[in-house]
């Protein structure tokens, strides 16, 4: 059974006051919050990672168009938008989902969807991400979603990103996992070569195409990978992952031009300067990040 409908938050933690935004949050509860307690302090990083999206989710309004995201945290926030529509908290809410995982997660929620033909601008999108840089600038796509995720949330009047602490690097690639370049099935191995090229003589440097059993989270491969058939995203291409021993050095935008020249790169997992705030679930707590890198809450 899901939680019955409520704008208070159900964890005890602290959370931040106010999300940078032109409007307020809604008030909270007027019953007093109990003290974090050890138990609270050990829970689950799912656990928090469904309070930020609920968080997230209270910056939806009635006859938003909103750009519905990929992934486990993603998810929290679908679910919390069919619960307040089913209980009339929200309406007239029209969904652009970001991948066809999160167009059945977001029908099975409730929520109606159309896309971007028919929204161009969506007001408001929320979304996960593998990667957060002190720029807020993000690597994501390690589930295969890039392209779309990039499309319905650079058309957004705002992105809000959700994420637990482990997702923040000093600079993008800085993880050690993978960086995905969404390219055309079409010529791929000469597509790979070319990525290749560019980044020759980089120390620790890597790269690979995706295969279907392959886990993108993880930061090797198995060397009889090629025997396998290729990864294929919602778009029907493939992905090939670079990887970077300590991160991405060097002009961000100059390299994602460089990318995107190449001849059967459709897009990259680098989002540059599109999200406008970073909700971080913490054991200790909730903290957002604007885009004027302001650290707010405990």
């Amino acid at each position: 059974m899901r939680a019955a409908c409520s704008w208070t938050l159900d964890m005890a933690i602290p959370l931040p006051h106010l999300l940078h935004s032109d409007r307020p949050l809604p008030a909270a509860a007027s019953h007093p919050t109990p003290p974090p307690s050890s138990e609270s302090a050990a829970r689950s990083q799912d656990e928090l990672k469904r309070v930020a999206a609920h968080r997230a989710v209270e910056l939806v309004e009635s006859g938003m168009v909103l750009g519905l995201g990929t992934g486990s945290t993603a998810a929290h926030a679908l679910d919390r938008i069919g619960d307040l529509l089913r209980c009339g908290a929200l309406r007239d809410i029209v969904g652009i989902p970001t991948s066809e995982w999160a167009a059945a997660r977001a029908a099975d929620a409730g929520i109606p969807l159309s896309d971007l033909n028919a929204h161009p601008v969506v007001d408001l999108s929320i979304d996960g991400a593998d990667e957060v840089d002190p720029a807020l600038n993000l690597v994501k796509g390690r589930g295969g979603s890039l392209l779309r995720e990039k499309m319905v949330e650079g058309a957004s009047r705002r992105f809000v990103v959700i994420v637990d602490d482990s997702k923040l690097v000093p600079r993008l690639g800085a993880s050690g996992l993978a960086v995905p370049v969404e390219v055309i099935p079409f010529g791929y191995a000469l597509t790979l070569r070319r990525l290749h090229k560019l980044f020759h003589g980089v120390p620790g440097f890597n790269l690979k195409l995706r295969t279907a059993s392959v886990n993108a989270k993880a930061s090797t491969f198995e060397e009889d990978g090629y025997e396998l058939e290729p990864f294929v995203t919602d778009n029907k291409n493939y992905i090939v992952d670079l990887f970077f021993e300590d991160g991405i050095h060097g002009d961000l935008n100059l390299i994602s031009d460089e990318i995107l020249r190449i001849t059967g790169v459709v897009e990259h997992g680098m989002f540059l300067g599109l999200a406008s705030s970073v909700i971080v679930a913490r054991k200790d707590g909730v903290v957002v990040m604007d885009k004027e890198m302001k650290l707010n809450g405990t």
